[in-house]
């Protein structure tokens, strides 16, 4: 199993001048991020709506590449978007799936057939060029080269700890300093200059 917070250390290396749409994670990128106004730190739109914006942001700049973090539940929530994501087929866009086998953020319930699901096999079978599944952070690292010398979208599929939260979502510290509206019109004030 992979952790996080060590992955996206180093995924940091590779950022450049990337869009980061850091999704389920989201909490640690915050605290690790160099170019917060490049980042679509969302928070935690409707479940499934991470693939959706990585994909629009994707097409609405095909020149900068975009980094999609998603989950396990997100993707089971928005199964239809790997095909329309394959159908449009943007080079640009490296599409994560962090795997925890749980809904994290509501008390750690299981997401269905969890530990079971070949998330790479149902976006090759969507209809992506690129699809591979990674369970141990060495070999990730050791392939993250080749993955960002190839063309997107890329679909890497990542068995990550879960991170049960247990307390009530009304309850909890935002992990995210800037306001979602903010976050849009920094990003938007960073891709015009």
């Amino acid at each position: 199993m992979i952790d996080t917070a060590k992955m996206l250390e180093v995924f940091k290396r590779y950022r450049d001048d990337a869009i980061v749409v850091p999704g389920r994670g989201g909490s640690h990128w915050v605290n690790l991020t160099d170019a917060p106004s490049l980042d679509a730190t969302l928070g935690d739109p409707a479940m499934g709506g991470h693939a959706a914006f990585g994909l629009g942001i994707a097409l609405a700049q095909p020149a900068r590449r975009v980094y999609l973090f998603d989950s396990d539940g997100d993707i089971q929530m928005s199964m239809g978007m790997l095909t329309t994501i394959a159908e449009q087929a943007p080079k640009n866009l490296y599409h994560f799936v962090l795997d925890n086998e749980v809904y994290a953020t509501t008390g750690g319930q299981p997401v269905p057939n969890a530990g079971r699901i070949d998330y790479a096999g149902i976006a090759a079978a969507a209809g992506y060029q690129h699809a591979r599944s990674y369970s141990d952070l060495d070999e990730l690292t050791r392939e993250l080269d080749g993955i960002f010398a190839t063309d997107g979208p890329y679909f890497i599929h990542l068995r990550v700890r879960a991170e049960i939260q247990n307390e009530a979502i009304g309850t909890r510290k935002p992990w995210n300093p800037r306001e979602r509206g903010q976050v849009i019109a920094d990003l938007r004030e960073a891709l015009s200059s």
